[in-house]
C-alpha cells in the first residue's frame, strides 16, 4: 500500500509540474514574438514527453500488478526463499541461486508468461532493474498474445 501511495503522490507532483511548465509555455507563445513562440513551443514539448512517460509507466505498473494478481490466484507467485543479511537486505549469493533457477525455468519454457514474470522478480531481487523491466515487459506481451520484439 505504501508503494501505491508513493507512486500516486509522485504522479500528482509530476502532473502539477507539467501543468506549471505548460502554462509558462502558453504564456511565452501568447507573447507573440518569434523568439518567445519558439521557446514556448520548446517548453511545451517537455510536459508532453513527461505525460507520455508517466502514462506508459502507469500502464506498465497496472499490467504487472494484474499479472501478479492472476499468478497469485493460481498459486504461482514465487515463494520468498532468499536469505537476508542481519540488516534485512537480500544476500547476493542467495539472489544469484534463485536467479539461476528462474533463468533455467524460463529457458525450459520460453513462451510461458509465468516463467518470465518469476524471472523478472529474480532480476529485481538481484538489483538488476533494467533486465527486470524487460523480463516483465516480455511476460506482459506473452500474456496479452502480442508479438515479441527482438
Amino acid at each position: 500500500m505504501r508503494a501505491k501511495l508513493s507512486y500516486a503522490l509522485t504522479a500528482a507532483v509530476l502532473v502539477f509540474y507539467f501543468v506549471l511548465v505548460g502554462s509558462r509555455g502558453v504564456m511565452l507563445i501568447q507573447t507573440g514574438t518569434v523568439l518567445t513562440v519558439t521557446f514556448g513551443v520548446a517548453v511545451l514539448i517537455l510536459p508532453v514527453i513527461g505525460v507520455w512517460f508517466l502514462w506508459k509507466n502507469t500502464q506498465f505498473v497496472r499490467r504487472a500488478n494484474a499479472l501478479a494478481a492472476e499468478l497469485d490466484a493460481e498459486g504461482g507467485l514465487p515463494v520468498d526463499e532468499l536469505k537476508r543479511t542481519p540488516g534485512g537486505r537480500i544476500d547476493r549469493d542467495s539472489a544469484d541461486e534463485v536467479f539461476a533457477k528462474r533463468r533455467a525455468e524460463t529457458e525450459a519454457a520460453p513462451d510461458d508468461w509465468r516463467s518470465w514474470f518469476r524471472l523478472a522478480i529474480a532480476y529485481h531481487d538481484a538489483r538488476d532493474t533494467p533486465r527486470a523491466r524487460k523480463a516483465m515487459q516480455r511476460a506482459i506481451a506473452l500474456h496479452d498474445g502480442r508479438p515479441l520484439e527482438a
